[in-house]
């Protein structure tokens, strides 16, 4: 397991923050019972960002047409909608929500070349909502090869308000590479071909990388 290149910053700046949170009780308050207490708080919360920005190690599911999950969570949303964006079209959506405890790092769910990328500005629904599909801020990518093509979009949640992205239309996406990360509380919504075979249901608990989520 390793830090996420993005998180550390963050890391830094809220570690030196809660150094001064923890010391302040400890030296000003003498009473332990009440200066103990106050200290843990900060001090869990260092931990808590610590983990947040885990990447653990994944051993990816192979095949052209396999289609992985491209985050950690649970399966909220497997329905037939139809997706007006870049699809244009009836499609299969499959939902998984991030909550705190969750990997937040994002895989690539397909090997393929990028052939769209769009950032949208948005509000910050709950990440389950429905509506947060449309109204939240999200990124919008597709990932494209000689079996089919998915598009998936990062949506932040409530508390994520920093969506990291390293899609770019032409480059190569590599199934089980890091895509990105959303940072605190965030969804995953993937948009798949009415013909695919949908391996997921309302309620899985996926992994990035290992869970299959569709076959081609």
């Amino acid at each position: 397991m390793t830090i996420h290149k993005d998180g550390r910053g963050t890391i830094l700046g809220i570690w030196m923050l809660c150094a001064v949170l923890i010391y302040l009780p400890l030296h000003f308050i003498r009473c332990a019972y009440i200066s103990y207490p106050l200290a843990a708080l900060p001090a869990f919360l260092m931990i808590f960002v610590f983990y947040f920005f885990r990447v653990p190690h994944r051993e990816t599911v192979q095949g052209e047409s396999v289609v992985t999950s491209a985050a950690d969570g649970e399966v909220v949303i497997v329905e037939k909608v139809y997706e007006d964006e870049y699809i244009h079209g009836e499609c299969i959506q499959v939902s998984v929500y991030m909550d705190f405890f969750n990997v937040h790092v994002n895989f690539w769910p397909l090997s393929g070349e990028v052939t769209y990328y769009k950032y949208h500005p948005g509000k910050y629904f709950l990440a389950f909502m429905p509506k947060a599909s449309e109204l939240n801020e999200h990124t919008s990518i597709a990932i494209k090869n000689g079996r089919g093509e998915v598009f998936f979009k990062q949506i932040a949640g409530t508390f994520a308000r920093r969506i990291v992205t390293y899609a770019k239309v032409g480059n190569a996406g590599v199934k089980g590479e890091q895509c990105g990360i959303i940072k605190f509380g965030s969804r995953v919504d993937m948009f798949l071909p009415l013909d695919a075979d949908i391996k997921v249901e309302v309620g899985d608990y996926v992994k990035a990388c290992e869970s299959v989520i569709a076959e081609l």
